[in-house]
Order: structure tokens, then sequence, then C-alpha cells
């Protein structure tokens, strides 16, 4: 629907025809009486979605990007909300954007944790099984906002941080936090028990399963995180809290593709110091572009990114007036933590490496 908005404003009504219709089989399945009430709530939802498609004069894709895609919780929560409610577990539906408020940096804002923590305080009963939805927020002038990549477990975390909870689970499709992604990596080892600080590692370095996000308000008051699977209840998945730093102790692999790779040097060959690299830092966090591994010697800088909000050729364009500037697009980045021998020649023999970096207990390789 987003993509339509900006791209093709003809497609929008069919764009939205299809989530509606959707959704409406998904109703139809759990609500055998279709004068049930569940079916006015979610008319009401995605009237709101086409009103705002309507009114909404902002050319900011950002912008409209979280008052849209916002929608696919708010549906889901509230149809979940009342087939619970339909089979005897009874709840109480919360809109959560009344509760979590942040800045407004749309598609990755910053939780305002004072007002939150009120909030949550003031309207969250716990005698009380509560439903409501991940990944969103409000700003001070109650647009939706959005949290970022696992926003809907850094949800979780936040409520834990502000009632004090004993413990957070968060439910996957994998059997907890593995030593790799089993979408790309053969043979994956469980990890039983993750520290706080090697998770939060993991997580940095690109680790799928938990962001840092997520892991820093629970560390911050030892709330342990249990990562558990919904398609193996037998399995007690991984336990994150204070103590060992990883058990069993095998090399954990991260992948990212889609990278790109950028070489910066100074125009007439001179050494890049420290007021060079403080203002390619300055042009990286003014695009938004995320850096995942750096390299410096005297004469360049090489940095290796993801463009997540696509402004790298605008980013391209400033710095090459000031600097000289090579790169390479669609690159790919693996990093290994507690590495050994075999887990580097494994990546090095199948691929290019372009670039290298290792520390004592991480390695990272750029290849082509």
């Amino acid at each position: 629907i987003v993509n339509a908005y900006f791209e093709n404003k003809s497609a929008i009504p069919s764009s939205v025809q299809e989530v509606i219709d959707y959704h409406q089989a998904i109703l139809q399945d759990l609500f055998p009486n279709h004068q049930h009430p569940i079916f006015k709530k979610v008319k009401t939802l995605f009237d709101e979605v086409e009103g705002f498609l309507v009114w909404n004069k902002s050319p900011n894709y950002n912008f409209v990007y979280d008052q849209v895609v916002g929608y696919g919780e708010l549906v889901s929560s509230t149809i979940i909300s009342e087939y619970l409610n339909e089979v005897g577990i009874k709840n109480n539906w919360i809109d959560v954007r009344n509760l979590i408020k942040t800045d407004d940096s749309y598609r990755d804002t910053t939780v305002d944790w004072d007002i939150t923590q009120a909030q949550v305080l003031k309207n969250v009963d716990r005698k009380v099984l509560h439903i409501t939805q991940g990944f969103l927020g409000s700003d001070k002038n109650n647009f939706t906002t959005t949290l970022g990549r696992e926003g809907s477990d850094y949800t979780a975390a936040i409520f834990a941080y502000c009632l004090h909870s004993e413990s957070v689970t968060i439910w996957k499709d994998v059997d907890g936090v593995l030593n790799a992604d089993p979408r790309h990596f053969q043979d994956t080892i469980l990890l039983n028990e993750v520290s706080y600080e090697e998770a939060i590692e993991l997580a940095f370095y690109g680790a799928s399963v938990i962001h840092p996000k997520t892991l820093k308000p629970l560390e911050n008051i030892l709330i342990p995180l249990q990562v558990r699977s919904f398609l193996n209840l037998e399995n007690k998945g991984t336990l994150v809290k204070k103590g060992i730093d990883i058990s069993p102790r095998v090399p954990c692999y991260i992948l990212k593709k889609n990278q790109i790779l950028i070489s910066i040097s100074a125009l007439d060959f001179s050494f890049m110091v420290e007021h060079n690299l403080s203002d390619v830092f300055k042009e990286l966090h003014k695009y938004r572009l995320k850096v995942n591994l750096i390299q410096n010697s005297a004469l360049s800088f090489s940095v290796c990114v993801e463009d997540n909000f696509n402004n790298f050729n605008t980013f391209l364009k400033e710095v090459k007036a000031k600097y000289k500037v090579t790169y390479n697009e669609g690159v790919t980045l693996f990093t290994i933590r507690h590495f050994d021998s075999k887990a580097i020649s494994e990546i090095e023999k199948k691929h290019k490496v372009l670039l290298k970096q290792i520390s004592t207990e991480t390695i990272q390789i750029v290849v082509e």
C-alpha cells in the first residue's frame, strides 16, 4: 500500500482491497456469526487507513510508512483478542500507541522512557491478561511511530522493564538462539545459555533472533529472557541472563547480505586523520547508513554499510565532492564470534575476500 501511494496512486484501491480480503477470509473462518462486533472493529481500522491516504499531505516516506504499516499490528491483535475472548480466554486489548511514547524519528524511533513507564504503570493491570501490538508507539502529536527491526521483541522488553517483570519469553520459529542462521548454514547448534553481554555482541553484529535494543532494558534490571520455539514446545530454548558468556562454546556465524563496502581517501593523497574521519561519520549519520565494519589506514578509510533508507546515492554524491571514493555494492559480510581456523577457512575457500578484520573474539570478512 505504501509503495502504491508513492509510485502508482491508481493502484491504492486494489492494494488496500487485497489486504482487506486477506483479513476478511480469516475473520470468516474464526467467527461463523458474521454479525459479530469484530467485523465492524476491523472495518473501522481499514477505514482509518483509507482516510489517512486521502488526507495526508506529507511527502515523507518514513512518516507515511509508519502511519500505514502499523495497521497490520492493530488489525491482527484485534482479531486475536476477540477470538481469545470468544473461546473463553478473557483478555484486555490495549492500543500500545497510548503507552509507548517516542520521538518523531519515523521507522527508527527512540523511546521516551519516563513518559512510557508512567503510562504503562497507570494503564496495565497486572492481574489481567493483555493483548497488545508490538513494533508501535506514538510521538507527542500522537502520530504512529515504529521501533525498527525486531520492534515487537523490543516492545516486550519495554513492558517488562516498566513493570519490573520476573521474566520475558519470546516465541520464534527456531528452537532458540542458534550459532548460525539455519537458512544459510547447515548443522546449526542451539545455544543453551547466553549472557546479556554476549547476546548484545551477537545482536550488534546482526544475529537476527534478538535485537540489542531488546536486550538493553532487560540487562539494566537483570530480567532473564527465554527464547523458545512455538513449533517445538518441548524444547526449553535459550536462556539469556547474567552469567557465563556462551554455552556450548562454539563459533557463532552472522551473515549480512546486500552490504556496500566503501573506501574513502583524500583527493590530494594526504593522511586520513581525525577531522576527515569525523566528517565522514557525520555524513554517514546524516544519511542513516548503518555501519557494520570500520577499517582505516594512513591514506584511506574503509567502511561496510547497509542502506536501509535508500540514501546511499545522495551520500555518495556529497562525499565525492570532498574525497576520492570507490565502492562495491552487493557484498556480503560474515562475522564469526569465538572463531577458530576451521571456521575462517570455510568462508575463505568459498568466496573472494575483499577485506578482513580480526580481534580477540571476533573476525569480520567482507566477500564478493
